[in-house]
């Protein structure tokens, strides 16, 4: 599943112009996972790999106006999508890679993470590099607006029980990452990894 920068850079770079077009029903979702994971107003929260930062409205809603938003993308191209589509307003956006992100340590209450999961490179790695930016007791929230087999199916490929984010590879995964997982939903319209950063 894991697939280098370039590889991201280019495959992302190449549709970000429509991506949102071609997800137009998600909205709802994105909506729905952000209450779900249960920010406060005053949290400073990280929107990783925040593509056209479609989560960026529903955070800073979440935040409310004493709170900080911050998107992090590694291609230029959904940077520069997400402030057309003016969601800069809702907060920062950085061009920057989630595997060694610029932010000090403990220096954010939560970090949410749409479809990111699956492009890590070295996910343990990857998640321990989230956990450090987070204070003890912050959240994380893995999400995708489909779930695990809606999304298989989306890309003609099966389920198999290697598949990184199902339930009994996650959690150890998560667990050995600086993180214990809350909840695990996985339904056809949509995929929530609750977690909380270890003390």
């Amino acid at each position: 599943m894991s697939e280098d920068h370039t590889h991201v850079q280019e495959f992302f770079g190449a549709r970000a112009a429509d991506w949102d077009r071609k997800f137009p029903g998600d909205g709802p979702a994105f909506t729905t996972a952000v209450t779900e994971f249960g920010l406060r107003p005053g949290d400073r929260v990280l929107d990783a790999g925040c593509g056209t930062g479609r989560a960026m409205t529903a955070l800073r809603s979440a935040v409310g106006p004493s709170g900080t938003v911050l998107g992090v993308d590694l291609t230029p191209q959904m940077l520069a999508a997400a402030r057309r589509a003016g969601r800069d307003a809702e907060g920062a956006l950085l061009l920057a890679d989630v595997a060694r992100l610029p932010l000090r340590d403990e220096a954010l209450d939560a970090v949410f993470a749409a479809g990111l999961i699956a492009h890590l490179p070295d996910p343990g790695a990857n998640l321990r590099e989230l956990a450090r930016v987070v204070r003890p007791g912050g959240g994380l929230a893995l999400f995708h607006p489909i779930g695990r087999a809606a999304l298989a199916a989306r890309h003609g490929r099966e389920l198999t029980p290697e598949d990184m984010r199902a339930e009994h590879n996650l959690g150890p995964l998560l667990t050995g990452s600086g993180w214990n997982m809350v909840s695990y939903a996985d339904d056809d319209d949509r995929f929530l990894v609750l977690a909380v950063r270890h003390p």
